[in-house]
């Protein structure tokens, strides 16, 4: 067990990652427990969600918890000047776990910091997303199979994508080989590269989204590039539809192959790959409520049996 806060996929060892994700499963095969009874869970959410946030509170009902907690940070004392450190000391008057999302990159190990009640972070600006990357281990696991020796390619916004890098880091416990396609602003951060070279990861970089590259991989990882980390609105119109995934590209690929995203999606698949049977990203935001079943008692040292 955790029984801490998880505010980075870095702290999961490979044993954590596989505990979590098949306690997910366990929780897909019956996901209606009454393992949160009389426990209060706060969703603290100073930036948009829709999956992450429905997802973790869906979690909570199903477990038979309570949620409190905002979904819009003009409605709260946040917007009076209220420091994010009292935010989170009042809030834990009142929880017994803490999920937040915020834009700062650290927030989350911030807040870990100022109590004792368990924070998972549902993302922190560019920095990690580590509830995604679990849900997405478990996404690739239960349609490869395996999460040892794939190949895995990962397409679009690769220096604000936050889900990319904590996904690097997760699978590098995992062998595998990384193709990274995005154009030069939206590269790959050297962070995520020496992780690569850390763990004797293979990696090849592209500004290319070629079907010679998609014909060789097992995992597709496409993402939206984000508008709303950009400064320079010029730069994000130049870059926004760089990449595109048609049907027709995916005529010549492995069998194996499965296409996740994120999402939302704005353009970058074509609706007209919603129907091919390798297209998984539904099915991907549908296991992110096991997986966070599987978290939330996770870091409450509740165990799942």
């Amino acid at each position: 067990m955790l029984k801490k806060s998880l505010v980075s996929i870095d702290q999961c060892a490979k044993e954590d990652i596989l505990r979590i994700i098949d306690s997910a499963e366990q929780f897909e095969r019956c996901p209606n427990r009454n393992l949160l009874e009389g426990r209060v869970a706060a969703t603290l959410f100073f930036e948009p969600s829709t999956r992450t946030r429905l997802s973790f509170e869906t979690a909570i009902n199903r477990l038979g918890g309570r949620v409190i907690g905002f979904q819009d940070a003009s409605t709260t004392s946040s917007s009076k000047g209220e420091t994010l450190k009292d935010t989170i000391l009042m809030v834990s008057n009142y929880a017994d776990v803490i999920i937040m999302r915020h834009h700062l990159e650290g927030a989350a190990r911030y807040a870990s910091e100022v109590t004792d009640v368990p924070v998972i972070n549902a993302g922190d600006g560019a920095n990690q997303h580590p509830s995604q990357t679990l849900l997405d281990l478990y996404s690739i696991r239960k349609t490869q199979g395996r999460l040892d020796n794939l190949t895995v390619t990962m397409v679009g916004d690769l220096k604000y994508g936050r889900t990319v890098h904590s996904l690097i880091a997760g699978m590098s416990h995992f062998s595998p080989k990384f193709h990274f396609i995005a154009p030069v602003e939206l590269r790959m951060p050297d962070e995520q590269k020496r992780i690569c070279r850390q763990h004797h990861i293979e990696y090849q970089e592209h500004t290319v989204f070629s079907e010679d590259i998609i014909n060789q991989t097992d995992i597709l990882y496409m993402t939206r590039v984000q508008k709303e980390r950009f400064t320079d609105i010029v730069e994000y119109e130049r870059v926004k539809n760089v990449y595109i995934l048609r049907n027709r590209m995916l005529d010549n690929s492995r069998p194996n192959l499965r296409i996740l995203h994120p999402l939302p999606r704005v353009n970058e698949i074509t609706y007209d790959v919603d129907n091919n049977p390798k297209a998984y990203y539904i099915q991907q935001a549908r296991n992110g409520l096991f997986t966070r079943e599987a978290i939330i008692c996770d870091v409450l040292g509740i165990v799942n049996e």
